[in-house]
């Protein structure tokens, strides 16, 4: 069984790397941003609050996230492990799964610049019915500003804004970074294994890595 959490500020490329994990050992991504989505797409209260939430870069209450993770733990698929990607972000979040006796294996820090995250970031563009993603330098649309299937114009999301993307660093530094350190003293009295990965390198070569210390 593989209970594997994913470290790392906005932007270094955990969602990516979560996918090709899940596909290597067929367990399902425990996403916050898949749950939240959903819940900003439903049109709730909830949803509004935390579209809101979202879109000035600040980070969702623990009580919300963690009513959204209890509730995808009972799903069927999740018997035999789960990576959980975008959660804990804060201590508080941390000591939530810990009460629900998740047996963790694993804990990945992807660790990238914050510089390279705002490159990164800021460059982004989507296309908001479908979601597909795209960036002005390294993955740029056919046409300039237009989604290559549809033609519909592309967005750059408010929490991709450069202003935006350095206020959620802030907060990674503030409130999330200390995670590392709580799972480093967990890896250190048990069974969890704990360990780094330079993000700043290309999805394959991140990947390796990766796979390598699983």
């Amino acid at each position: 069984m593989k209970n594997i959490i994913l470290l790392g500020p906005p932007g270094a490329g955990k969602g990516t790397q979560a996918d090709l994990i899940c596909d290597l050992f067929k367990i399902p991504k425990i996403s916050t941003g898949d749950m939240l989505r959903e819940a900003v797409a439903s049109g709730s209260e909830l949803g509004l609050e935390v579209s809101n939430i979202l879109d000035s870069g600040r980070l969702v209450s623990d009580d919300i996230i963690g009513s959204l993770i209890k509730d995808r733990l009972t799903k069927p698929d999740c018997i035999n492990g789960s990576l959980f990607d975008g959660v804990p972000r804060t201590i508080g979040q941390a000591e939530q799964l810990a009460k629900m006796n998740i047996d963790f294996t694993h804990v990945i820090e992807i660790h990238v610049e914050d510089q390279i995250i705002v490159d990164r970031m800021s460059g982004r563009r989507v296309h908001p019915k479908s979601g597909r993603n795209y960036h002005i330098d390294f993955n740029p649309p056919d046409k300039e500003g237009v989604d290559n299937e549809t033609g519909d114009p592309l967005i750059q999301r408010e929490d991709d804004k450069p202003e935006t993307v350095l206020k959620r660093l802030h907060v990674y530094h503030e409130q999330t970074k200390p995670l590392t350190d709580f799972y480093i003293n967990l890896s250190n009295a048990g069974n969890l294994k704990f360990f780094t990965i330079d993000g700043s390198k290309s999805v394959e070569s991140v990947f390796q890595q990766i796979s390598i210390q699983l």
